[in-house]
């Protein structure tokens, strides 16, 4: 399948590209590139050939979700420099609406 100029055009402007008159050409090959190798790849017999998500060995890396000890709050908020009814103060970085 090729791709021309308006296609590549129309993909951009979907992702929210600004790309120059000299990027279209490339783009236009490589993007038709990609979908011939994806027509190779969809004539294969995959008849039999399990699903699979990843071809390595994959196991859990998760540890026990253990509760320990934690701050109170007059530990945790000792060394702010600002502090309200035990909660930290910032500065404000959104204007009202």
């Amino acid at each position: 399948m090729k791709i021309d100029k308006s296609e590549v055009e129309h993909v951009a402007r979907l992702a929210r590209l600004e790309i120059g008159e000299s990027e279209k050409d490339p783009f236009s090959e490589q993007l038709s590139q990609i979908l011939k190798y994806m027509d190779q790849l969809g004539a294969l017999n995959t008849e039999g050939v399990p699903q699979t998500a990843t071809v390595r060995e994959q196991t859990n890396v998760f540890q026990e979700d253990v509760p320990h000890p934690c701050l109170s709050t007059e530990q945790a908020t000792a060394n702010a420099p600002q502090t309200e009814e035990g909660f930290f103060l910032v500065p404000r970085i959104l204007n009202d609406r």
